[in-house]
């Protein structure tokens, strides 16, 4: 009988443990916690992607004679069953493109309104075109997550992405993840620069982190007490057929007696 207590004891202080390290505060997973009501902080508007090597452009020109713009765009593929698709442009290592008739363009650090507007001056200035329409879109804006769940990448639309957009889409973290270290990793100068942002306080948003390039990872990490819950949990369950055995045991004895 003392050892089915023992065990009995030692069951309930493993649950106690259990419930002890699973309560998660509301200090730490709540958002902005620093904010009040009718608080205004003012964010970077005119942020824009900056183009850098190994980006993938899409870059259509057009003007009101289509046969005079023909020139200056990439073949087009029309034998898939997509219908036509242009084939893009791939930013060389050393920021260059190979532009149809104009050559070789330093793209490079321009935004995809500033490369916009050189083209344009370009064929403009060259006598090539009179009314040229220039339309310059990124083919790879894409934010990866990396954390314990796995990683994936997520497509962005509209060029533009902050911080706490790429969490919404990313699926919101959850409550093991470690908030007050929530790494944004990018290519800066040919190196890899990190910085940690915490999304729980409003200086999130003076971070030049905040507003993401194409291709920046966002490195999530749990809290360390995660791996303690599932070892308790797994010596819960030991302990929870250990007694079974040990209440089994002692119930045949007192039969057989």
């Amino acid at each position: 009988m003392k050892t089915r207590k023992l065990f009995h004891y030692c069951f309930a202080f493993a649950t106690l443990m259990l419930m002890l390290n699973s309560c998660v505060t509301t200090k730490q997973v709540a958002y902005l916690q620093d904010m009040e009501h009718d608080t205004q902080i003012e964010l970077e508007n005119q942020f824009e992607a900056v183009i850098s090597p190994y980006d993938e452009l899409t870059i259509l020109v057009s003007c009101a004679d289509e046969e005079l713009s023909k020139p200056f765009n990439l073949n087009f593929n029309s034998n898939n069953t997509g219908g036509n698709r242009n084939m893009g442009y791939l930013v060389d290592q050393y920021g260059n493109i190979e532009f149809p008739v104009l050559g070789t363009i330093h793209v490079g650090g321009m935004t995809r309104l500033g490369l916009q507007n050189y083209i344009t001056e370009r064929l403009v200035d060259g006598n090539y075109l009179n009314d040229p329409f220039v339309m310059v879109r990124f083919q790879n804006f894409k934010i990866f997550f990396l954390g314990s769940n796995g990683g994936k990448a997520i497509n962005i639309d509209n060029e533009r992405c902050t911080f706490l957009e790429a969490l919404a889409l990313s699926g919101d973290l959850n409550v093991f993840t470690d908030r007050t270290k929530i790494a944004v990793m990018r290519e800066v100068d040919g190196k890899m620069v990190m910085r940690y942002l915490d999304p729980r306080d409003s200086k999130v948003f003076d971070d030049p982190f905040y507003m993401l390039q194409q291709n920046d990872f966002i490195i999530t990490r749990d809290r360390g007490y995660k791996n303690f819950m599932e070892s308790t949990s797994q010596v819960l369950t030991m302990l929870g057929y250990l007694a079974s055995f040990v209440s089994l045991t002692t119930a045949l004895i007192l039969l057989a007696k």
